[in-house]
């Protein structure tokens, strides 16, 4: 466990430098960030390279005994290389470049940016690989920030067209798997193909599914050109990628794959304003987060990382790219970096050092003020320095792994199809999936967030929010594991070419539950359908929204209806370990079912509510409260606190020996 914080001396005068890390250090932190956006100041003409300036900040900041996180710079490529290749910039839906002056804006599969990038970081990586201040690397910054995943260049067409015929190597075995000849769309060569954008009216649904998996591999392939020519320069240092919040344009399993350390950039209170949360949530939650947004990310990029995860960006007070930006009650920047350790990060990095009088990111907080002052955060960062120490000193066993009962599936490609085959407007993959696991977190369950091709073995309890498609020996994977098995509806509900399966949902899993959807609706937003569990009394238990499946009840006499709709359609049904629910229900609802649930897995639960948190790590207990009531722990004596107390304050942490 450690603190780090992101640093920009290109900003600053060189004469700050010094004094600059020697606060570092003295404040606590111990790992430091730079020059992911400084390519201009490294190349500041084509090939004329200056790295006086960049040789003296890491032997200042390696001089202080502070460890240099080395960043490639590729997410700004300078205005000369764009002016030399225009073709270096992504082609927006609309069909026009995106232009120069902000970040992000290139094209991964432009060949030209392909070799710049391949230059430039072969430069870097060359000059500070052995470098004994450089600990760590970082590619590029966040891949896919301002939706620059997916582009409609000529130079995206040209390699779209060579990954189709990579993947089905003729033409008719594409025909076949489409569908083409509906609406008389066939092809007679890959060359025929365009992008799948600018029709008149929906362009065909595999075909825009085939173009996001496309447009994904390619920033895997970009990635993975960078962590080569740095492992070549500087082997045996990890290198880590900064992923965002909840994002899911790319499958970020494949770009991990090439990693040693998944590191994301943590901002509760903009995702908060930013995502699909109700107004009233929005409000509830205005200066502290969702309780369970932070850690479903945590327990995302945990899943995927082969070191302890990082948070490479933590919020440290306003920020300045929402819609409104509040600023973090007090005590909440240690919340958030306590909880990112009791969730198994190996560093909590703050953005950044000192907030930029200029620029677009003038009203950023960061750990000091402009004026170069310590601000709320960064004096909250030194008492998590400080907290540090202790529970070090107190339980060597403090940085052990998470040792989850409870798994949850979470899969990039059905965010993908559900956008594109929605069939209700507001059917929303993530929104779904983040309300699973806060039903858990609700229960007091650690969770393990893992992909769908994870083995399952160790569990008590597998939830699988909608999963359209389905691997082949998924079914068989869940059986042996023994656990019980909790599907969300339209779960194998498509095949991998986007078809209804010839028996009808489920497909596959058919074999663990002998069921069949014969009919389904989307719910306006203004519309729920009752739900009953008690068939006796007939009184309705919850509600279902956005979504019901129609179940054919009779398919299998090994079939229980666990509970209906008010029309008598089943809503959950139950085929031994295997759970299936019909629709999305009420959060109060969903708590009570993966209660029941987790009960018959052999599981302990807690009835927690909205605001305490409560996560386990090796032989510590992490509390936290995110509420505007002290929280009262019951039955742990005095002497087990580690840090904190018995009484939880609002903001408040407590940790203490199991």
């Amino acid at each position: 466990m450690r603190i780090g914080v992101c640093y920009y001396p290109e900003h600053w005068p060189e004469s700050m430098w010094e004094d600059d890390a020697r606060r570092m250090k003295t404040l606590g932190i111990e790992q430091v960030r730079i020059a992911e956006f400084a390519w201009s100041r490294i190349e500041p003409t084509p090939g004329e390279y200056d790295w006086g300036w960049l040789d003296r900040a890491v032997d200042v900041l390696g001089a202080a005994g502070l460890a240099v996180v080395m960043c490639t710079p590729t997410a700004t490529p300078p205005k000369w290389l764009i002016d030399r290749h225009p073709d270096i910039l992504a082609v927006g839906a609309d069909g026009r470049p995106r232009g120069f002056g902000s970040r992000r804006h290139y094209d991964f599969s432009s060949p030209a940016y392909f070799e710049a990038s391949r230059r430039i970081c072969a430069a870097v990586a060359e000059r500070y690989g052995k470098h004994p201040a450089v600990a760590y690397w970082q590619t590029d910054n966040e891949f896919g920030c301002h939706h620059t995943v997916v582009s409609y260049s000529p130079a995206a067409l040209v390699r779209f067209r060579e990954w189709l015929k990579a993947r089905y190597h003729t033409i008719q075995a594409l025909n076949e798997a489409w569908g083409t000849v509906f609406w008389s769309m066939e092809y007679r060569s890959f060359d025929e193909i365009d992008a799948p954008v600018g029709t008149v009216t929906e362009a065909h649904p595999s075909h825009r599914l085939d173009y996001r998996r496309f447009a994904s591999d390619e920033v895997a392939r970009y990635n993975r050109m960078q962590v080569e020519i740095i492992r070549a320069h500087s082997p045996g240092r990890p290198v880590a990628h900064n992923f965002m919040q909840l994002f899911t344009e790319f499958d970020h399993y494949k770009v991990a794959t090439d990693l040693d350390v998944a590191a994301w950039d943590s901002y509760p209170l903009g995702a908060l304003e930013e995502q699909w949360f109700a107004p009233d949530i929005k409000a509830r939650w205005l200066r502290s987060g969702h309780p369970d947004f932070a850690s479903f990310n945590h327990d995302v990029y945990r899943g995927m990382s082969k070191l302890p995860f990082w948070v490479m960006e933590q919020q440290p007070g306003p920020v300045n790219w929402a819609q409104w930006n509040p600023a973090p009650l007090p005590g909440m920047v240690r919340l958030w970096s306590w909880e990112a350790f009791a969730h198994g990060a190996g560093c909590v990095s703050y953005f950044r050092w000192r907030q930029a009088p200029f620029a677009q990111e003038q009203m950023h907080a960061g750990l000091n003020t402009p004026d170069n002052r310590l601000d709320v955060g960064g004096k909250e960062a030194s008492q998590v320095a400080s907290d540090i120490r202790t529970v070090l000193a107190a339980d060597a066993g403090a940085n052990a792994a998470i040792r989850s009962k409870v798994a949850l599936v979470y899969d990039y490609e059905a965010k993908w199809l559900f956008e594109i085959h929605p069939q209700g407007a507001d059917f929303h993959y993530p929104r779904f999936a983040f309300e699973y696991y806060s039903a858990l977190r609700a229960l007091g369950l650690d969770v393990d967030v893992v992909p769908a091709d994870a083995s399952f073995d160790g569990y008590s309890l597998v939830v699988v929010p909608p999963l359209p498609v389905v691997p082949d020996d998924f079914a068989g994977r869940l059986a042996r594991s023994g656990a019980q098995v909790v599907f969300g509806p339209r779960t194998g509900s498509k095949t991998r070419d986007l078809r209804i399966p010839a028996n009808l949902p489920p497909g596959a899993l058919t074999s663990v539950l002998p069921l069949r959807v014969w009919r389904v609706e989307s719910l306006r937003p203004n519309v729920t359908e009752a739900v009953v569990l008690d068939q006796k009394s007939g009184a309705a238990d919850g509600v279902a929204r956005h979504w019901r499946d129609l179940i054919d009840s009779d398919a299998s006499p090994a079939l229980e209806v666990r509970a209906r709709f008010a029309d008598g359609h089943p809503a959950y049904v139950q085929s031994g370990a295997f759970h299936y629910f019909a629709s999305l229900f009420d959060d109060a609802l969903t708590v009570h079912l993966f209660a029941r649930i987790a009960r018959e897995a052999g599981l302990e639960t807690q009835a927690l509510g909205d605001s305490v948190r409560i996560s386990r790590r090796g032989a510590l207990t992490y509390v936290f409260n995110y509420g505007d009531q002290d929280h009262t722990l019951d039955n742990i004596p005095d002497d087990a606190f580690v840090i904190g107390s018995r009484e939880v304050a609002p903001q408040g942490v407590a940790i203490y020996r199991s």
